[in-house]
């Protein structure tokens, strides 16, 4: 199993809890699903598949309030494979969609995150682990990404560093974060291919002394 160890920091970060149907509330800390979206944003392919295997908290929960611009609507996977086939339009205009919502966000946070990965039945013929690895421990030394990694919004910008080791938490105690998002189940086609249809799936974990044992939970508990 091949493994890394990165530090992720930023000066806001949005993990949206979904239940809140209009105005954004973040969790305390990540989803696993959103700390899998940044590390793609570094490096993606069908046949590669990140798993988050702990976090760290590095810095106390502090929440502030503001409000952004969003769109009402946002782009279908239907629309643009419509497009694509020069049968149909994908284009949404902002200023007719825009809308002002309130935001509750993370502000100042820190987080360590052990991940690895594992190939899935998309990997091409001459992939292997070990190549997937090198690929991106460079990417990961170098700075380089495919989109510029976030927390949980575009606009809240992620600097990502890969470390041997993680420094320890300076919180203390245990919190219970409740049920949170743990990731997101594509459904596929007649054909095998993915949709744009997910069904959400849920864990439910405690965060000890700053550290947050995903896989233990995820295997203990998600529905």
């Amino acid at each position: 199993m091949f493994g890394f160890k990165i530090i992720v920091k930023g000066e806001y970060a949005l993990f949206s809890r979904p239940e809140m149907k209009v105005e954004r509330v973040s969790y305390d800390v990540p989803t696993p699903s959103a700390l899998v979206g940044l590390i793609s944003s570094i490096y993606w392919h069908p046949g590669v598949k990140y798993v988050v295997d702990k976090i760290i908290v590095y810095k106390q929960i502090n929440f502030v309030n503001i409000r952004r611009n969003e769109l009402s609507e946002k782009l279908s996977l239907r629309s643009v494979s419509a497009q694509m086939k020069n049968n149909g339009d994908a284009t949404v205009f902002s200023s007719e969609q825009r809308a002002q919502r309130a935001s509750m966000l993370l502000k100042d946070v820190a987080y360590g995150v052990e991940f690895h990965f594992v190939l899935t039945d998309e990997k091409d013929g001459d992939m292997t682990e070990e190549k997937c690895y090198n690929i991106l421990l460079r990417r990961l030394k170098k700075g380089q990404y495919f989109n510029k990694p976030c927390l949980g919004c575009r606009e809240f910008p992620a600097e990502v560093t890969i470390v041997d080791e993680l420094p320890e938490s300076i919180l203390s105690g245990n919190v219970d974060l409740g049920y949170m998002l743990y990731d997101l189940q594509y459904e596929k086609d007649k054909n095998g291919k993915p949709t744009d249809k997910a069904a959400p799936r849920f864990y439910r974990p405690c965060m000890v002394n700053g550290i947050i044992d995903v896989a233990r939970y995820a295997k203990e508990f998600v529905c």
